[in-house]
């Protein structure tokens, strides 16, 4: 009964789609071979290099996160090409069995599903790689499916430690515009995201950003797939080529609105959104976990996502909650991905379009799910987390 009404999708994407960013799609199919839609994706090109914090090339494909996924690779690794994969969950290592799908030869140093990546093993592994076989390094930045972060800056420092030459390439699907991220300042080579995350739009297209260094390997390769390639996509004499074929339409309105709501937001500031958001959902864990089986997969907070959290009940409890508060209050919660047992593990997307109200509201909707289970757990959830926001949002307000 008390599903009815408004649901809530708190998933770990696709996020909550914005009204501005719905009304902005809700309209005819424009002329796509003139007018406004020419200029309106034009002048996203900066604002989704903003967003990345770079001021190298970005293309556009119409595609999810793993058409990106290959997209980055097609330009940069061939058959016979060997990368590293550094697994820290379930997408990493996907994004290398797309490698392997392609030809290369993968090698991974997995730390598996809660620990971020040991910055020691990453540069002695490229040490031991004397003759230059690893052409390419690849990583996350969060793990959509064990919520892990992992350290790029230090990723990149661990590279050149080793005095290894290879590309640092970048999965920024589940955390950008959530996590704080510098593909320049960080030394990223290749990044990697889509739309439909952080960026609050439907999914259905998809970015790969890269620099001067990754476009000279591309400039090596003996052939790339006219539709993977990125270069005619990046400063096309002819519109259609930003796409290579039918522009994704509606897709770019939407977009153009959500990076709006970014840039009047700051990004800095809705970095610090979910952060703020993340730490609440943390803390009220944190109460539920001292009593019962209710444990957060990534015991270090410093790796943590603050864009999805990933936890773990008993066997059969993760699905029965996740059931019930569907079924009963109309919140949609985040299935155990990659995970053994499966239905033992939850994940809570808090990415995107997510305020106070929201978060505190869902997290209430698990409070009552867990009582009406009869799963144990420990008090002073919702207070925690309360204080936490409370004390983020300040009481700049004065009362009468």
């Amino acid at each position: 009964m008390f599903a009815n009404g408004l649901s809530y999708l708190a998933i770990p994407g696709p996020s909550v789609m914005p009204d501005r960013v719905l009304r902005a799609m809700h309209r005819p199919a424009p002329n796509i071979y003139t007018g406004e839609l020419h200029a309106i994706t034009r002048g996203v090109i900066p604002d989704l290099k903003s967003v990345a914090r770079t001021e190298h090339s970005v293309a556009i494909y119409i595609a999810n996160g793993h058409g990106v996924w290959e997209a980055a690779l097609s330009n940069v690794i061939g058959e016979g090409d060997t990368v590293l994969v550094l697994a820290t969950g379930r997408f990493c290592e996907g994004w290398g069995e797309m490698a392997k799908g392609l030809g290369a030869k993968v090698e991974t140093l997995d730390f598996g599903n809660s620990n971020a990546v040991d910055l020691a093993q990453v540069e002695a592994a490229l040490k031991a790689d004397t003759k230059g076989r690893i052409k390419a390094v690849l990583t996350v930045l969060v793990d959509t499916s064990t919520g892990v972060k992992n350290d790029i800056k230090g990723i990149r420092a661990a590279i050149d430690a080793a005095g290894h030459n290879g590309l640092l390439m970048c999965d920024c699907i589940a955390s950008l515009g959530c996590d704080a991220y510098h593909m320049d300042d960080w030394g990223v080579d290749i990044t990697v995201a889509a739309s439909q995350k952080g960026l609050m739009t439907p999914p259905g297209i998809g970015f790969v950003w890269f620099n001067a260094k990754a476009d000279a390997v591309r400039e090596t390769m003996p052939r790339v797939s006219s539709y993977w390639d990125w270069r005619p996509r990046i400063d096309p004499d002819e519109y259609y080529k930003f796409f290579n074929g039918t522009a994704p339409t509606h897709h770019i309105y939407g977009l153009r609105e959500a990076l709006d709501m970014i840039a009047e937001e700051g990004l800095e500031n809705t970095w610090a959104r979910h952060e703020g958001l993340a730490k609440a959902i943390w803390a009220a864990i944190d109460a539920w976990s001292t009593e019962g089986p209710m444990r957060i997969n990534v015991a270090d907070p410093a790796a943590r996502s603050h864009a999805v959290t990933s936890l773990r009940l008993e066997e059969g409890q993760g699905d029965a909650l996740r059931a019930w508060c569907e079924q009963k209050m109309g919140v949609v919660l985040g299935v155990g991905l990659g995970r053994s047992p499966a239905s033992a593990f939850l994940r809570f997307g808090h990415m995107g379009h997510v305020s106070g109200h929201m978060v505190l509201g869902f997290l209430g909707t698990v409070d009552a799910g867990l009582k009406a289970l009869g799963i144990p757990h420990g008090s002073g959830a919702l207070e925690a987390a309360s204080a936490v926001l409370a004390d983020a949002a300040g009481a700049d307000i004065s009362l009468p």
